[in-house]
């Protein structure tokens, strides 16, 4: 880390030293890629182009290259940058990196969000969009999207209502959680929510598979595939975290969805949980200041070390809208750093657990990695970090305020959800056509 830099949140400062003998070992997003067997195919198209950008190419484009170099983590990815000579420009509004070197140049493709863009508009728009009609993708749904320059999102609203005071779902980490579409459209089209803001953009820490990596080595440029913050930046140019923009900006999409102030806002996460068959999803209320208390989630009743959670009102509609998804949710939030609670849920919408001490009860899965779990429970530790707390900073003095549901979904569960996505189409489908 340079001294000056922009500071990154302390939770996702990345200690690990790339051994140059080993070039392309592993040493973040493990879980995900070696554990979870998360598919990121889909993510990124990397291709050598057959001339240099010209002049005038370029000049329209960002230069990242002092920016990347100041924040990245990865010291051998920024050693290897300086030693080519490599130029790192980013074209905002298609939202693609380009590498110029002496020789060659490299670009980089966000081939997720192009098609889910082409899906929804027939094109990849470059500008602001106004409403339109979702069609048989969303039915009853209109959709527009808002640029920025970290890749853009999608709104999504219902047709015709009052948004006011409907549920709002988002989606932050789009392109990283695979499937996080089709769990997005899902929670829509089955009535959980009325609205939605789906991220478009990376946070600059998506793996490479290892293909592309392959590609890159053959080109000259081998890449290690840890935090591969050197294409997309992690940082945007006043030094905030890309993975926080849709937090930081809920506010203005509230205002372009008609949406004073929502009900519920359901979070959604990807995870990988502690097997590759792991059904458990978490809800978490928060884990980090401002702090949630118990009081304001429901009545504790302490039975010996055991805790039975009578949620109110408020928390037992937010927590209807998930209990399908799985047999087994758990409820998790943090009063203070060492006072936390684990709850698992009951059918009548009652939990039971314990407190928790994080330093003391928790593990990590992953040696070297803080992929926090509960090992007496065999479930992931997830009760909402640095944007839950944004997120509900930034609703605070909303009316009501919204309840704020960060909920993760592990691999198997959104992979099913993918494929109850699709078959609720073909039965819409069967249903226009009269058969």
């Amino acid at each position: 880390m340079h001294q000056g830099q922009p500071a990154i949140p302390p939770m996702f400062l990345s200690r690990f030293q790339v051994d140059e003998r080993a070039p392309f070992v592993r040493h973040l997003n493990r879980l995900e890629v070696e554990i979870g067997r998360e598919d990121y195919r889909h993510l990124k198209r990397v291709e050598r182009l057959p001339r240099a950008l010209t002049a005038a190419e370029k000049s329209g484009l960002i230069d990242l290259t002092g920016r990347l170099l100041s924040t990245t983590q990865n010291d051998y990815n920024r050693r290897l940058l300086q030693r080519l000579g490599i130029q790192v420009l980013l074209d905002a509004r298609r939202y693609r990196v380009y590498y110029c070197m002496r020789g060659q140049t490299i670009r980089f493709d966000a081939v997720w969000r192009e098609r889910v863009l082409d899906r929804f508009f027939g094109r990849v728009p470059l500008d602001r969009t106004g409403w339109q009609d979702c069609g048989s993708s969303l039915p009853d749904f209109e959709v527009r999207y808002e640029p920025d320059d970290a890749g853009g999102a999608l709104l999504f609203r219902r047709q015709g209502g009052d948004a006011a005071g409907d549920r709002l779902l988002t989606a932050p980490h789009g392109p990283y959680d695979p499937h996080t579409l089709e769990v997005a459209l899902y929670f829509l089209r089955s009535g959980k929510a009325g609205a939605a803001v789906i991220n478009l953009g990376f946070a600059g820490r998506e793996p490479l598979t290892d293909s592309n990596l392959e590609r890159l080595k053959s080109w000259g440029v081998p890449l290690n595939p840890s935090n591969i913050d050197v294409i997309y930046p992690y940082l945007d140019e006043r030094g905030y975290p890309c993975s926080y923009k849709t937090e930081r900006a809920l506010p203005d999409y509230l205002a372009v969805l008609g949406m004073a102030a929502p009900a519920v806002i359901l979070d959604i996460h990807g995870c990988v949980g502690t097997c590759p068959e792991d059904r458990k999803v978490v809800v978490g209320l928060g884990g980090m200041p401002p702090w949630p208390v118990p009081d304001g989630v429901g009545r504790l009743e302490p039975h010996g070390e055991i805790l039975h959670l009578f949620p109110n009102q408020r928390l037992r509609e937010g927590l209807e809208l998930v209990r399908e998804l799985s047999e087994e949710v758990f409820v998790q939030f943090c009063s203070d750093p060492q006072t936390c609670y684990n709850f698992v849920l009951l059918g009548g919408l009652q939990a039971v657990g314990r407190r928790i001490n994080p330093k003391q009860d928790t593990q990590s899965l992953i040696e070297g990695e803080e992929r926090s779990f509960l090992p007496a429970e065999r479930v992931r530790w997830l009760p909402g970090a640095g944007a839950n707390a944004l997120q509900r900073s930034r609703v605070a003095d909303l009316p009501g305020p919204p309840l704020v549901l960060h909920v993760e979904i592990p691999t198997a569960i959104r992979r099913n959800m993918a494929l109850r996505l699709a078959e609720m189409a073909i039965f819409d489908s069967l249903d226009s056509s009269g058969l």
